[in-house]
This record gives C-alpha cells, sequence and structure tokens, in this order.
C-alpha cells in the first residue's frame, strides 16, 4: 500500500497542471520523482498492457491521458517555432499538416517562444525588449492554441527561460504565474520536462527538447526510439536494431525565420537552420520539410 495518501497526489497533479515538471513538483513535495513518474503513467494508461479503446475518425485508437483525449496513433509534432521569430508561413505549413494527418496527438517539441530579450547572452538592441517580445507573441500563440487546444509541450531552454532566470536570482517558483496562464491558454496544453509514450506498434518513444546532439545515440542509450528538436540544422531518421526489434531516431528540425537578428548567430556556422518539422503516423517516423522558394517564401502545399 501506498505511503502516499489521495490528497498528496492530488496536490502532485495540480502543481504539474499550473506548469511544474516532474522534476520542480519533486523538488517542491520531496517525493521522489520516480514516484511522480509512476503516477502519472499509471493514470495516463501509458505503461498499462489493459489498452482502453475508444472510437476516434471510425477507428479503434489507445487513449492515454487524464483529463485529455489523445491517441498515439497519428502524432503531429512540432519543431522549434521561436515565436515571435517563427517563420511568417509557419502555422498556415502547420495547418496543412493537420489536414493532411489529421493528427490524434500534438506535441511541441520546446521552444514554442524565443524569448531573446530574456536570454543569458547579450540581446540585440534593435530587437523588441522583453515586454515587446511578449505582446508580439501572444497573437501567434492564439492562433497556434485555435488551431491545436489540446497539445504537449516540451520544456526548453528557451521556453523555459523565465524559470531559469528566476532560479538563477532566486526567485521562488510560487511567485511565478504559469505558462499556460502567460500564454493565455488553458489546461489542454500540458507542460512536461520529457516523455515517455507507447506507440501503436508497441513499442515506446522518447521525446525531449535536445539531450544528445546524436539522436541515434540518444534513442540507443534509452533503448527505444526517440525524438527531439533543438538543432536547428539537424533534421534527420536514423534506424538501428537489436535482438528485441527495430528503433529509430528522429531530428525534427525547426520552423524559424533564418533571416532574423535574433539568429545572426547562425551566420558564423557553414551548416544551416533546417527548416521543417515531423509525424509518427502509426508508430513510423515522417520528416515534414517546408520547402522555401528562393526569396524564402513557403512553395505552398503542392510541393
Amino acid at each position: 500500500m501506498s505511503k502516499y495518501s489521495q490528497d498528496v497526489r492530488e496536490e502532485v497533479f495540480a502543481l504539474m497542471e499550473e506548469g511544474l515538471s516532474e522534476r520542480a513538483t519533486a523538488a517542491l513535495t520531496g517525493i521522489p520523482r520516480t514516484t511522480i513518474q509512476e503516477w502519472r503513467y499509471k493514470s495516463e494508461g501509458a505503461f498499462e498492457d489493459d489498452k482502453p479503446t475508444l472510437s476516434w475518425d471510425q477507428k479503434e485508437c489507445n487513449y492515454t491521458t487524464v483529463q485529455r483525449k489523445v491517441c498515439n496513433d497519428r502524432i503531429l509534432l512540432i519543431s522549434d517555432l521561436h515565436i515571435p521569430y517563427h517563420h511568417k508561413d509557419a502555422l498556415q505549413f502547420l495547418q496543412h499538416l493537420k489536414d493532411k494527418y489529421q493528427p490524434t496527438r500534438v506535441i511541441c517539441l520546446g521552444d514554442e517562444l524565443d524569448k531573446h530579450a530574456l536570454s543569458y547572452h547579450d540581446s540585440d538592441p534593435d530587437l523588441p525588449s522583453a515586454g515587446d517580445e511578449l505582446r508580439r507573441s501572444t497573437p501567434v500563440i492564439k492562433e497556434l492554441f485555435k488551431m491545436f487546444p489540446v497539445m504537449d509541450v516540451l520544456e526548453s531552454n528557451h521556453g523555459s527561460l523565465v524559470w531559469r532566470k528566476a532560479k538563477t536570482h532566486g526567485v521562488p517558483r510560487h511567485y511565478l504565474k504559469s505558462y499556460n496562464e502567460v500564454l493565455g491558454v488553458d489546461e489542454g496544453w500540458q507542460w512536461h520536462f520529457d516523455m515517455t509514450i507507447k506507440l501503436p506498434t508497441g513499442n515506446y518513444c522518447y521525446l525531449h527538447h535536445g539531450k544528445s546532439a546524436d539522436v541515434l545515440k540518444l534513442s540507443q542509450q534509452m533503448g527505444m526510439s526517440a525524438v527531439q528538436g533543438h538543432f536547428h540544422e539537424k533534421f534527420k531518421i536514423d534506424y538501428w536494431g537489436n535482438p528485441l526489434g527495430l528503433f529509430w531516431g528522429l531530428q525534427a528540425g525547426c520552423l524559424i525565420d533564418d533571416s532574423s537578428l535574433a539568429f545572426s548567430y547562425n551566420n558564423v556556422n557553414i551548416k544551416r537552420p533546417l527548416v521543417g518539422t515531423a509525424a509518427i503516423i502509426d508508430g513510423k517516423p515522417v520528416l515534414e520539410p517546408m520547402v522555401l522558394d528562393k526569396n524564402g517564401d513557403w512553395t505552398g502545399a503542392g510541393n
């Protein structure tokens, strides 16, 4: 029998719904992170062999959330947007992919906002201040939320800058607003430090914003398929296998405007950002490049 009461569990889930990660919740409550993960996975059914099925688009699929209806049959991944320095056609491109795949789950791989003015690095004085940057970002987030009212979002080096800065300067987390409150979205968006999901093939898949420069090695170290963003110049799928099965590592590019001053650091690199995102359809990884013309505009759904 668990030594933790139901009230304690409910408090833990309430903290995570406010935007705290498993790691932050563990630090705040004193409950081991592994225990919190076990509670979440059992609640979501992510590691359950008994798989309850509900109807979705005339087919059966396995739902894996506490309050939201999502399933892992057709997952649309959203690579680094870095709003408001995202590609101007990024939302149109995502709408095209939504229409194409009719996703049953949407996972943002992090860096949904850039927060250039809050960076630990020198910020460009010709770019907006932190307040102006947020004001420019909010309408874009509103459109993204309208498009995807249910979404999982991974914590990231840019997306989590406010929390990181608060920690640096000794500001307790409870003095801060939740991610959802700042962005003007509801509990349909849930935040995670990382995720492990069960695919319809029966294999597991690990997702993190960016834990290794080589996603293949990350996949091999985790012993399962793996997905990450963060590395803008990498956009690929690498397969590997062992006696237990076939696995893959998926690196999902980005959706930035490379001409923005926010990415001037790219000018010293020979490799350029690869614009696009990805999906996992029936357990198989798919790359979706955003093909641009010589002017940097998206060439459209037909290309």
